[in-house]
């Protein structure tokens, strides 16, 4: 991906996102591959084959030519979207506040205490490693 398709990456449709979890778990596969990941019950080919047609002309997937058919991979990283939604997401619902995710997400009814303790777990690792780089 280039620098500019870095920039103007698009947010991803349900039905595209669902298309795109299956082709980085493969990180490559035909439409028939990508299909059969599908739970049932299954989309049809060729919705699975439009969607990935749309992701291609969105700069997410490429694909190999072998005659007549074709091969996708896909171009964004998962982390690369993951990073860019979940930027997306902070701004809109959170004011860009991790303090305010947390203390969302800390009050919510269905968040375990032992899911709590994890988390605490990782942020407290987070702030040595952060602690011992100055």
């Amino acid at each position: 991906m280039n620098k500019k398709q870095k920039e103007t990456l698009q947010e991803l449709t349900r039905a595209e996102e669902e298309v795109m979890q299956i082709l980085w778990n493969l990180e490559k596969g035909f439409v028939n591959e990508v299909l059969e990941h599908f739970p049932e019950p299954k989309p049809a080919y060729n919705t699975v084959s439009t969607i990935i047609r749309i992701l291609e002309k969105k700069g997410f997937v490429s694909h190999l030519a072998f005659g007549k058919t074709h091969q996708y991979y896909p171009l964004v990283l998962k982390q690369e979207y993951t990073r860019q939604f979940m930027g997306n997401f902070m701004k809109g619902y959170f004011d860009n506040s991790y303090r305010k995710m947390v203390s969302f997400f800390s009050g919510d009814e269905n968040i375990t205490v032992k899911e709590m303790e994890e988390i605490r777990k990782i942020i407290d690792q987070q702030i040595e490693q952060k602690k011992s780089r100055r």
